[in-house]
């Protein structure tokens, strides 16, 4: 009777030694599959925008910002992007295998500039391709053509203010763009632009200018 019940405790040991062993094994398991699982939603979840932030190409150094139309915009488009979206300005982007040009949709002379010339100018402020290039090269262009200063100086008054904002933004690429605009300007105009002037080079905006490009900005003003 003993060896049986000593028997019995033993069969007993090894039953749940064994129901332990497979509770262990089947836990590891588990653990090994959800171990898998996450390093796999990881790869997924990754996506090539964030490969390219910690490993940049070459490539990207050459390339200004560009607005991806296809992406999603945290912002809502500015007034000149969505002019320039919806066809309000007539000239197009032509890129080069050297350099980029305007495509007008009709000769710039028989434009008119108004609100067309304020448009360009208020683009000036842009950060972003092709709206930096459209917004500079239009502007300078558009005062190019024959009967230019006709056309500017009555629009003086309304440009100046979008000017002075450029020459007080806080990016310098954008700045500029202002102060070459405002000298491109003025050769047009001439002698009209010094009434405005006042409201243009106030003490706060000068200051800023200054504190910019000294020697670039004492040569224009």
């Amino acid at each position: 009777m003993q060896k049986s019940g000593g028997s019995g405790g033993t069969q007993l040991k090894n039953r749940a030694r064994g129901d332990y062993d497979q509770r262990t094994s089947s836990s590891t398991q588990i653990k090994h599959r959800n171990a898998v699982q996450g390093s796999k939603s990881s790869l997924s979840t990754s996506s090539p925008e964030s490969a390219r932030k910690l490993h940049p190409r070459p490539s990207d150094k050459l390339n200004p910002k560009t607005i991806n139309p296809f992406g999603e915009q945290s912002r809502a488009p500015s007034a000149f992007a969505a002019i320039y979206s919806k066809g309000g300005i007539p000239c197009r982007l032509v890129h080069g295998s050297v350099k980029h040009r305007l495509q007008w949709e009709c000769p710039p002379e028989s434009l008119s500039f108004d609100p067309l010339l304020i448009t360009l100018a208020e683009g000036l402020r842009e950060t972003k391709h092709p709206y930096t290039f459209v917004s500079k090269e239009g502007f300078r262009e558009l005062l190019l053509v024959r009967g230019a200063s006709e056309k500017a100086v009555p629009l003086l008054p309304r440009l100046i203010p979008v000017l002075k904002a450029a020459l007080v933004h806080s990016d310098d690429e954008v700045f500029e763009r202002g102060l070459n605009a405002l000298v491109q300007l003025s050769v047009v105009v001439g002698p009209s632009l010094n009434d405005h002037l006042k409201h243009l080079l106030t003490s706060g905006s000068l200051s800023i200018i200054k504190s910019k490009i000294p020697t670039y900005c004492s040569i224009c003003c």
